[in-house]
């Protein structure tokens, strides 16, 4: 039985030109080699898997080369790369700085670029990983970086770029290996395919490399587990669920059932899904994804950003023209907010369940508030526009032309011999001033409008001008009754109005400010004036805080804005007690000998002293 080999290994490139989706390296490598213009170091960065390693591998070998191709390639038949293709070469050495990252290692591998080669040109030193590597251990490897020895060639390869030290960045040229795009990961998998026989739907290999994303270490190892899996047979349905992936025919139905507002197939087919093991934020993630890729299509600009199986493009297209931008957006927003909230929801089928329900009914609401714009506008056009006057004709055959101008409007008579016999209900021009005296007609419907009616226009002029001059004696007179109830400050109502602000800060829970509001006296100055009494700064910075909305609820309470507030600060009493002083040591001792003799003479004998 052969010893199984993964594809990763049995298929990594051997020469530039089979190197995948890194052409822009490889290109630039070959001509190098070919125009004998190699750096002493190089940095290969990028994603994982996407060939940095198997590039400097090649480098090694291809510069090795006894007779390098015209095309800049190895000739894979002389010693040195039959040396490399069996792993026996001397002139390549990779260090792992995943774990040999210490100054020790790096010393052992300077101590090994002393030795020239035994045969060929270089000796190339790959350290992958190369970002591991600790602050002293890039420290000891700068100078022999910078000034190598003509033999030695170094190739750092690293996923972290921002790691790696700045003067370490400075001494080598940089190659930004990019991810491989779809397209060529399909192909490169079809080529296996062919060479291994396999069956495989070309779905399903599309599955795969968008599955991988731009990895082709990653899209081999998928490949392996699903061929062994499937017994040498890769479909689209069986790929869908070895790697645990939603099919997208579920959303399609979904959104069919949601422009529909459908709720019941909705959550039939909510249940199928999660029947078949696929977590809530799993569903979201991948209706969101469906959504983008149908905001995707709606541009043709962006197509070429939707990458999904081709089988499912055109249905894509169809359903983007079938579904609003409107719509597509904010069903992004709702999946986007459900997706957040998933984490903390306690019910998680739930959670998702209130999502679909609101994609059913969200063309329903976006309607409304479609509707809601367009009245809004209108009253708004309403709102702004002037009616027109209507001039109504007893006679037939005859008609006024009505005329706006600035704003007014002004009537234009027909010629005199025409107005002769013809009696007509005229509308006087509106002036700003019985504007708003209508809107107060109609805010107070106990004032009415006197009818006009006149036989003549003349007639008619001075009628509605007498009206209106009594329809404002009678405003001007209700203005003046609203102004005689207004009160001025007495005693009884000011000590009423001051509890009840104090009642207002208990309810807003202000303690500190009600305590020390007891503590003030409000009291009357004269009719429209009252004045706060305040002891020391502590109560008039409450006070200050305070001092507008008291006034406020004075002037409220007594339906007077002309009230006025005042402040009169009490200045605190300077105490001038006298503070006792603490006693020193020594006038403690004075007084203790005073009242106690014997302790001196005690003091004397023992020939002690005070501090």
């Amino acid at each position: 039985m052969d010893k199984f080999i993964v594809s990763a290994r049995k298929y990594r490139p051997q020469t530039f030109d089979t190197v995948v989706g890194q052409s822009h390296i490889t290109t630039t490598l070959k001509n190098a080699i070919s125009h004998n213009q190699l750096a002493h170091a190089f940095l290969f960065c990028g994603p994982r898997g996407v060939g940095k390693t198997t590039c400097a591998r090649i480098l090694a070998k291809t510069i090795n080369c006894e007779n390098i191709q015209p095309n800049g390639e190895a000739c894979d038949t002389c010693v040195s790369c039959r040396t490399f293709n069996e792993g026996t070469s001397l002139n390549i050495h990779e260090l792992d700085a995943a774990s040999n990252n210490s100054v020790d290692d790096i010393r052992s591998l300077i101590e090994q670029v002393r030795f020239a080669p035994q045969m060929g040109q270089y000796k190339v030193y790959i350290i992958d990983e190369v970002h591991m590597l600790s602050s002293s251990a890039f420290n000891a490897f700068l100078k022999t970086l910078e000034e190598p020895p003509s033999y030695a060639i170094f190739i750092l390869a690293t996923t972290e770029k921002h790691k790696i030290l700045p003067t370490i960045l400075s001494r080598c040229q940089i190659f930004d290996f990019k991810r491989i795009t779809t397209n060529d990961t399909v192909e490169h998998l079809q080529e296996i395919v062919t060479k291994e026989e396999l069956k495989a739907e070309k779905p399903a290999l599309q599955v795969i490399a968008q599955k991988s994303e731009g990895c082709m270490r990653d899209a081999l190892s998928i490949m392996d587990k699903i061929v062994s899996f499937t017994n040498g047979e890769l479909t689209y349905q069986n790929t869908l669920e070895h790697l645990n992936i939603l099919d997208a025919d579920y959303f399609f139905k979904l959104l069919d059932a949601m422009q529909q507002q459908d709720l019941a197939t909705g959550m039939l087919l909510f249940d199928d899904i999660n029947r078949k093991g696929f977590e809530g934020d799993m569903v979201l993630n991948a209706m969101a994804e469906f959504f983008r890729n149908l905001l995707v299509c709606k541009d043709e600009r962006v197509a070429s950003l939707l990458e999904v199986v081709e089988s499912f493009k055109d249905r894509y297209i169809a359903a983007a023209k079938k579904t609003s931008a409107s719509y597509i957006i904010s069903a992004l927003n709702v999946l986007n907010e459900a997706e957040i909230g998933y984490k903390q929801a306690r019910n998680k089928r739930l959670h998702v369940e209130l999502a679909i329900i609101k994609l059913t009914y969200l063309q329903q609401a976006i309607d409304l508030s479609d509707k809601k714009k367009v009245v809004d506008k209108a009253k708004a056009v309403q709102f702004r526009s002037l009616q027109p006057v209507e001039v109504k004709e007893q006679a037939e055959g005859t008609r006024n032309k009505v005329q706006e101008t600035s704003g007014a409007r002004l009537l234009v008579e027909e010629p005199q011999q025409r107005l002769q016999g013809t009696s007509y209900k005229v509308q006087e021009p509106i002036s700003p001033s019985d504007q708003v005296i209508r809107a107060g007609n109609a805010q107070n419907p106990s004032i009415q409008n006197p009818p006009i009616q006149t036989s003549t226009p003349k007639a008619n002029t001075a009628g509605l001008k007498g009206g209106l001059s009594k329809l404002r004696e009678k405003i001007a007179a209700e203005s003046n009754s609203a102004a005689n109830q207004q009160r001025d400050i007495d005693v009884e109502g000011l000590k009423i109005a001051w509890q009840e602000y104090i009642l207002k800060l208990k309810a807003a829970a202000k303690h500190s400010v009600v305590s020390t509001f007891e503590m003030m006296e409000c009291r009357m100055k004269s009719p429209i004036d009252f004045e706060v009494v305040v002891s020391g700064a502590i109560q008039a910075g409450f006070l200050k805080q305070e001092k507008t909305s008291l006034l406020l609820h004075i002037q409220s309470f007594f339906k007077n804005p002309n009230l006025n507030i005042h402040v009169d600060l009490i200045e605190e009493p300077e105490d001038n007690t006298p503070v006792e002083r603490p006693l020193s040591v020594r006038e403690q001792f004075q007084l203790m000998t005073e009242k106690y003799p014997l302790v001196k003479e005690l003091r004397d004998r023992l020939g002690m002293q005070l501090d």
